[in-house]
């Protein structure tokens, strides 16, 4: 009977660590893609010439995304672990660079940043709200 008790007990403790247990941040879509997003037009800011990142509603929308996180009960330390995280950035770069080639954009052709930014600020795309054609 000792056993059982003991295996109960630890059931007890442990069931509200599951219940209440948080996926990372990479894993709540509303968080994450925001940020895939704001890095898309990020780097079609940084190569193409005639097209500029909205940078105050990027911001805007990042302090947003904090508030959301922290309301889901992520706490600052967590949130910033995320945000510097190497493997993180990795992540969202390989994400992002696939993004870029299947939508026939070349590093090694800058103007193929200003194809696909003027597309998505045409369609007011996701990306395109974060970029103004200059």
């Amino acid at each position: 009977m000792t056993c059982f008790k003991t295996a109960l007990l630890a059931l007890c403790l442990t069931l509200p660590t599951m219940v209440w247990a948080k996926p990372p941040l990479r894993d709540v879509p509303e968080i994450d893609n925001e940020l895939y997003f704001i890095a898309i037009a990020n780097e079609i800011d940084k190569y193409c010439d005639s097209i500029s990142g909205r940078r105050l509603k990027a911001i805007g929308v990042i302090w947003d995304l904090k508030s959301k996180a922290n309301a889901l009960g992520y706490s600052d330390r967590e949130i910033r672990a995320y945000v510097d995280s190497d493997t993180e950035k990795a992540r969202m770069r390989r994400k992002g660079e696939a993004y870029l080639a299947q939508n026939g954009v070349s590093y090694d052709q800058p103007e193929t940043f200003c194809v696909l930014g003027r597309s998505e600020i045409d369609r007011n795309s996701a990306v395109g709200v974060y970029l103004r054609a200059r």
